[in-house]
């Protein structure tokens, strides 16, 4: 690799969090994110909403990107964007945004697949972060994914399984919600279960065959055992919500870690990786500090500012592409599907 100092804008647009990061090389110089706050009184993410937010807040939040790297955007070596996947709305507004400004600074063009980022996140140069040797196995983790990923290289990927309905971040953010809790409900399930019994209430796991995963039926099963509690105690939820909260955080992780398990052993892989926005549960990243010692498994956990979306993963994705001359010209287009690997 070259020693040479290449600078890489970093953009993301592809939920409600409008992010740019400045990186040089592998380095991180700069990651600014500003989170959108109008969805909380929705309970979700309102896809209209969080485009015209994008819209409101993606050049300051370039400009300070650029501002806290203390670099002229003269000096950018190329500009490296989320294509993909997400809402579209709001992947049209980073890809416009970084299409634009590339051809004003007559610099490359880098398309990302924001799944890949929260891989390829492993890879920015961190003295708290180690680097994970190929082939290494990632779970991939958010609101809107879950996938068991075999990484053979940078850019050589296989999906070894993934979710057939919804995401373990729905679950989490949808069982909150069902308990009062307000949006983002995921974190402060994670927070509730720390003072509660995690074995105090027994949720049903589904059986889906391979190393696939389904979380619909929990959220049902979730659904009707809180109607059915209310209906004789109508503060159940609130007076047992630590129960709760570590009840369903418990069943959550244990179908995580049963096909994590699963996937080590098919492919002989003891190199783990975890990445996405619930790659911040201290639950599951306590499970895999466990199983160091239990499994003799090498895990690797990003920090927490590399978990959520942000645009410093994007930005390494971009540097890694650069070396390599992966570039892409003015005809892209944002892709609300885009399959890892492709």
């Amino acid at each position: 690799m070259t020693t040479k100092n290449n600078y890489i804008l970093g953009i993301e647009s592809s939920c409600d969090d409008t992010s740019a990061a400045v990186l040089c090389n592998t380095k991180v110089l700069s990651n600014v994110v500003a989170t959108q706050e109008v969805h909380k009184k929705y309970g979700g993410v309102v896809p209209e909403l969080a485009s015209r937010a994008h819209q409101q807040n993606i050049v300051p939040v370039v400009h300070q990107a650029l501002a806290k790297a203390n670099i002229d955007k003269k000096q950018l070596s190329a500009i490296a964007f989320t294509r993909g996947p997400g809402l579209m709305g709001s992947l049209l507004v980073g890809t416009s945004f970084a299409k634009s400004l590339a051809l004003a600074l007559n610099l490359p063009l880098i398309e990302v697949n924001h799944m890949e980022a929260h891989i390829l996140a492993h890879f920015i140069k961190d003295e708290e972060m180690s680097i994970p040797p190929f082939p290494f196995l990632a779970m991939t983790i958010s609101g809107g994914h879950t996938q068991i990923v075999k990484v053979n290289h940078y850019f050589d990927m296989e999906v070894l399984g993934e979710t057939l309905d919804d995401a373990v971040g729905e679950a989490f953010d949808k069982s909150a919600k069902l308990m009062g809790l307000p949006y983002p409900g995921g974190p402060l399930v994670d927070q509730y279960a720390k003072m509660g019994n995690p074995h105090a209430f027994l949720f049903p796991k589904p059986k889906v065959k391979g190393l696939n995963f389904s979380f619909s039926g929990l959220k049902t099963s979730i659904l009707y055992f809180l109607q059915r509690e209310t209906r004789s105690n109508p503060n159940f939820a609130q007076e047992n919500l630590e129960d709760i909260c570590a009840s369903i955080q418990y069943t959550i992780l244990e179908i995580l870690m049963e096909k994590l398990k699963d996937a080590a052993e098919q492919t002989g892989i003891k190199h783990i990786a975890i990445g996405g926005g619930v790659a911040a549960n201290s639950g599951i990243r306590a499970r895999l500090e466990n199983a160091r010692e239990n499994l003799g498994w090498t895990t690797y956990i990003p920090k927490f500012q590399y978990c959520t979306d942000n645009a410093a993963m994007i930005g390494i994705v971009g540097y890694l592409k650069f070396l390599e001359n992966r570039f892409t010209d003015q005809t892209v287009a944002a892709k609300a599907r885009y399959a890892v690997g492709v």
